[in-house]
């Protein structure tokens, strides 16, 4: 079979997503991607990614505040010759050219504009085009937000998951069980109420420590790390964290409050840990719910302040408590989640296989009706 080379355009130059990185390390046999030169995945260098966050949130602020109709759509230029444009996260402007598109949720598809009705007319002619073959969103609830927006194109719609290998680095051994909490946004995530939650647990049980990979607020570390049973840590490069703290962690704490989809959930997944979270957007799409994790109910946020202002915080702490303490009394249930978790990235909606098997058809779908 000929080869397929693949254009990846991005909005930015450089994508901030573990996505690509898993898309370009494992991708579909018979296809090549090219424009993968600086995809790394997640920012973590300090400076680059509170510059990089800042500049977008101020892009987005300007341009929305103005109410300006401009679809997150990119011209691709390329001196390389390729078959096929993967548009990640945005739209293409290129008018003959065949694409796709991965949309991770319904906002993405705008700069701003998305419920001007000017701004919904732009990309409603974007997306009608020829040219657009496919619309990949990653789960099914942002599926149903893009058919409800524009029920004109939902036979070019299909659901491919994001996908993660399985690790090969093995469990290393440690007596205690470890609660870990990682994330670049501490408040947007959950960072309190999940350091809260193993603040009170590794003072109640003598075997329970805590793990702690985030940029934790001053004010905030100065009051937990009087926990010695708790290690902090600063943001890591992949390789460290898939080194040193998931094989040494044994329960997901990660409330994810912000998160559309969180890659977080598939990393932690693959190691065969299990997730205590909180519901919102597809997160029942992610974790099955007393199979790979739990999800508790989710408070009432009010993201108008910073940091976010959540109803009722204590109860959701009472319940992160009383799920993650299910997992800490009951060794065999935890044991059984592991081996859910592990089975679920190896051959299940997650896994390489799955995804490269629906992305090669939908490529050669594309390629066939180029007319």
């Amino acid at each position: 079979m000929k080869q397929i080379k693949i254009y990846l355009q991005y909005p930015w130059v450089v994508s901030d997503s573990s996505y690509y990185k898993y898309l370009i390390n494992n991708s579909p046999e018979n296809v090549e991607y090219i424009t993968t030169k600086n995809q790394k995945g997640v920012i973590i260098n300090k400076r680059f990614f509170w510059f990089s966050n800042l500049l977008k949130k101020m892009i987005r602020k300007i341009t929305g505040f103005l109410n300006l109709p401009i679809p997150n759509a990119h011209l691709t230029r390329s001196k390389e010759k390729y078959d096929l444009i993967h548009c990640a996260h945005c739209l293409s402007l290129n008018n003959k050219n065949p694409w796709v598109a991965d949309v991770e949720c319904l906002w993405s598809l705008w700069v701003s504009g998305q419920n001007s009705i000017i701004g919904k007319k732009i990309v409603r002619e974007i997306l009608l085009r020829k040219n657009c073959k496919k619309i990949l969103p990653w789960t099914n609830v942002t599926k149903n937000e893009i058919e409800k927006f524009f029920p004109e194109i939902k036979n070019k719609i299909e659901v491919v998951y994001p996908a993660v290998p399985l690790v090969k680095i093995k469990s290393k051994r440690h007596k205690e069980i470890n609660l870990l909490f990682i994330s670049r946004y501490f408040y947007e995530k959950g960072g309190l109420h999940a350091l809260e939650t193993i603040n009170q647990l590794t003072k109640k049980y003598e075997n329970v420590s805590g793990i702690v990979v985030s940029e934790v607020p001053k004010e905030i570390l100065n009051k937990y790390s009087k926990n010695k049973k708790i290690k902090f840590y600063e943001l890591m490069p992949q390789k460290e964290l898939f080194e040193n703290i998931f094989p040494t962690s044994d329960i997901f704490v990660y409330p994810g409050y912000s998160d559309s989809f969180g890659f977080a959930y598939l990393e932690a997944m693959g190691f065969g840990i299990p997730i205590i979270t909180v519901d919102g957007f597809a997160r029942k799409e992610i974790i099955d719910e007393g199979k790979t994790g739990f999800v508790i109910e989710r408070p009432d946020i009010n993201w108008k302040k910073y940091p976010p202002i959540f109803e009722n915080e204590e109860i959701t702490i009472k319940n992160l408590i009383k799920k993650t303490e299910q997992l800490i009394k009951n060794k065999t249930l935890r044991e059984k989640m592991s081996k859910n978790c592990i089975n679920k990235i190896k051959f299940g909606k997650f896994s390489i296989k799955e995804r490269n098997k629906k992305l090669k058809r939908i490529y050669g779908e594309a390629l066939r009706r180029r007319t």
